[in-house]
């Protein structure tokens, strides 16, 4: 893959030099204009893009929000990609009949204001606070979808781990939805397991912001409850490369697993993936804080995933067999048709740090990669540092 190198010279400025700045200002204000104090009949309304695991999570918790907060609208539209079950019935359909996302959260009410829609441009039309939260692998194809259909003063939140790699070099996804859609984005992530969430287990999360502290808080409030704790951090790059690049260190914590190597060595492995997540965030992004680390979004993050995320399943599984059965034949066997997000993050994230004479600065990472891909056996992740990329 060939980057342009004079992408580099403009991604690694930081976020308070953008030159988009006035523009997200501007948004901000008029927003504020059109808030319930300075007209009291407005209300916003809320449109969940994604309706896997942890989107119908998020629909659950904006929905009971959304009826007790006067500023909203109590109905909140959730986008799902149109699936026929096995029994004949379109999921779309039994959403809106049982208020249950039968595939991929059964057992859980999502509350009888979440309304399912298979149409992606209805579901978002009348809205102005968009959630988008699918397989980051996706988000390129929606945002074109929507590109000149999002109007007025629309403000989004990203809740997809992963970026994308394109000629001209990596892109976050917040950074995506902004370009394509022309629209300001926050960010949420944290230690978050979806399953533990929706069965009301106290969790936090972390929102990360660019600019307006003021849409900062309103999307606390809009996901807070008494078992979801969201706290607001100046630091949309930080929040959202832990949020991505955790994925990778779970990969490498499921590899340790497979093996039964240990607790010390997973600990090890950890710290190790910790420190390699922060000093490539503040390489990419000078602006990233060390603070942002000791968020949800961070170390507790790092901890959850590696101990109970899927990643860390499927890999643990992928080294007992030695490697030999794939990622693919693993996600498709093992997550009943949701998506696994480490893999791919491997290899973008090995992408870039090839394409900038990274990689002996980051063996870990690149380790991971090459496992995943066949290179290395799993038992190489102890072994990170013999390894030339």
């Amino acid at each position: 893959m060939r980057i342009r190198s004079s992408f580099f010279s403009i991604f690694l400025l930081s976020s308070s030099s953008s030159p988009s700045s006035s523009f997200f200002s501007s948004r901000f204000s008029s927003l504020s204009a059109m808030s319930p104090g300075a007209n009291g009949d407005f209300k916003s309304r809320v449109t969940v893009v994604g309706s896997g695991n942890w989107g119908s999570v998020a629909a659950k918790l904006i929905a009971s929000n959304a009826l007790k907060l006067p500023s909203f609208h109590d109905e909140v539209r959730m986008w799902v990609f149109e699936e026929v079950l096995p029994n004949g019935e379109k999921l779309t359909d039994v959403i809106n009949k049982t208020n249950e996302n039968v595939k991929y959260l059964p057992g859980i009410k999502l509350g009888r204001n979440v309304v399912a829609d298979p149409d992606l441009e209805n579901a978002v039309k009348e809205a102005n606070m968009l959630v988008f939260v699918t397989p980051h692998q996706f988000m390129g194809g929606i945002c074109k979808k929507l590109k000149g259909k999002v109007t007025g003063e629309v403000e989004a939140i990203s809740l997809v781990k992963g970026m994308e790699v394109k000629k001209e070099g990596p892109c976050m996804i917040s950074s995506l939805i902004s370009k394509e859609l022309g629209i300001n984005s926050c960010v949420l992530m944290g230690a978050n397991i979806a399953n533990e969430i929706a069965v009301e287990k106290f969790s936090e999360a972390t929102v990360g912001y660019r600019e307006s502290r003021e849409i900062a808080d309103t999307w606390v409030q809009l996901f807070s409850t008494p078992y979801f704790m969201v706290t607001p951090v100046h630091d949309v790059e930080g929040v959202e490369l832990c949020g991505t690049l955790k994925n990778v260190v779970a990969i490498a914590a499921g590899f340790v697993d497979g093996l039964d190597m240990g607790n010390n060595t997973k600990a090890a492995i950890m710290r190790i993936g910790l420190r390699e997540m922060r000093a490539l965030s503040k390489l990419l992004f000078p602006s990233v804080k060390d603070s942002t680390f000791f968020e949800s979004c961070g170390v507790a993050d790092v901890i959850t995933t590696c101990l109970g995320g899927r990643n860390r399943r499927v890999a643990e599984a992928f080294a007992q067999s030695g490697g030999k059965r794939s990622f693919d034949e693993l996600e498709a066997k093992m997550l009943q048709g949701q998506k696994l997000q480490g893999v791919s993050t491997a290899r973008e994230v090995y992408e870039v740090l090839n394409h900038c004479g990274w990689l002996e600065m980051f063996p870990l990472f690149s380790t991971v990669h090459q496992i995943c891909t066949g290179r290395l056996k799993p038992e190489a992740i102890v072994h990170y540092r013999d390894h030339k990329a």
